[in-house]
């Protein structure tokens, strides 16, 4: 197979002006130079680019972006240049450090019969937005469902994100992970936690499954690792990512305890051991013989919880009443107060926080928003 080179074409007024500029400023090779008595053309190559230089181009110059593990080593650290062309470089970072918003609380709640929509995102599945606000861009959690089953077009891809739950509430999705052995079968009730940059990729999918996915924070990477191939040759399930394991949760034979709310159950995803309490992840349901519901208030950051079965009603301190059923979504500001009530017996919620830990206050029984703490 014959060699392919593609390369960017530049319009120049005066070459001897850029040849320096792009040989010494920004380290580039010159490859080429013609014709000799009267130089028109240049090519430069350098940094995974190649360019030509041409006197008889005629479109403008653009923008070259340089990515570089240390933009302050890099052209005297000039971070904004124009050559003398007329193009304009930017000098960034390869991996520039992942900003954590701070997060701007607010109480939402996103019903599933407003008919929020659904758009096409990546790998054709479609994606709907449970807390729009994203509370100032600390957290994106999305209703995500694959239409149509059978082999999903995905990549060997990581996600350069903090947090990362994949929790699969319909059907089933099979999954390839770096170091983690063969695919696995995601169902309804199981969870994944994708560690920070974690190698995986999707393969297969029934029927209109649907998982709920959770980012922290809300805009971040997607790469695609050209290089690896899924399975890999090791199993380490003990290797840490960036201090964060990665969890296969199944609700198969999970053992449930009472809940820190009076009056309901949960079974833990272990989520909050292996990410060393970045993240808690539990799915709740009522407890037997659940007495009145309690009003109670958390410290935590995020709390985000998912509807996945059943119907409940929340309340909320000088708020109406909110009747929730399956589908639904809601997020609850730390100090705010609220309770649930009027749970249905097949009730089934995925409570998601971060941090992982935090303290819940409870109010007095029977007591109104405002009472002094029990």
């Amino acid at each position: 197979m014959n060699e392919i080179i593609a390369e960017m074409r530049l319009p120049t007024q005066e070459l001897r002006d850029d040849i320096p500029f792009f040989t010494k400023v920004l380290g580039m090779k010159m490859d080429m130079i013609y014709p000799a008595d009267d130089p028109q053309v240049a090519v430069f190559s350098g940094h995974g680019l190649r360019l030509c230089i041409d006197r008889a181009a005629s479109e403008p110059p653009g923008t070259l972006r340089i990515l570089c593990d240390d933009p302050d080593g890099f052209a005297d650290g000039q971070r904004r240049l124009t050559a003398p062309n007329g193009t304009r470089i930017e000098i960034e970072e390869r991996h520039p450090p992942m900003v954590m918003p701070k997060t701007v609380h607010s109480f939402v709640v996103r019903r599933l019969k407003d008919q929020a929509p659904w758009v096409i995102g990546r790998a054709g599945m479609h994606y709907r937005d449970l807390v729009p606000d994203r509370l100032g861009g600390s957290i994106i959690a999305s209703h995500i469902r694959i239409p149509d089953g059978g082999p999903v077009p995905d990549m060997v891809h990581f996600h350069r994100v903090g947090f990362q739950l994949i929790f699969c509430i319909h059907g089933w999705v099979d999954v390839l992970y770096e170091d983690q052995g063969d695919k696995m079968r995601l169902t309804a009730g199981d969870c994944f936690i994708q560690p920070p940059e974690i190698r995986h990729r999707v393969l297969e999918a029934s029927d209109n499954v649907q998982v709920i996915e959770i980012g922290v924070p809300a805009e971040h990477v997607t790469e695609i690792d050209h290089d690896m191939t899924l399975p890999t040759q090791h199993l380490r399930p003990e290797r840490e990512w960036q201090g964060q394991r990665f969890v296969y949760n199944r609700a198969e034979g999970a053992a449930w305890q009472p809940f820190r709310l009076p009056g309901f159950d949960c079974r833990d995803t272990t989520i909050a051991a292996n990410t060393k309490g970045v993240a808690g992840v539990q799915v709740v349901r009522p407890a037997t013989g659940a007495g009145d519901p309690v009003w109670a208030a958390h410290d935590t950051d995020i709390h985000f919880t998912f509807v996945m079965n059943g119907s409940v009603t929340l309340e909320g301190e000088g708020r109406d009443p909110y009747p929730l059923e399956q589908g639904d979504a809601f997020v609850i500001p730390p100090g705010m107060q609220t309770r649930l009530s009027a749970a249905s017996a097949d009730l089934e919620l995925l409570e998601v926080s971060l941090p992982g830990v935090f303290k819940t206050t409870l109010m007095q029984a029977g007591a109104e928003p405002g009472a002094e703490p029990a």
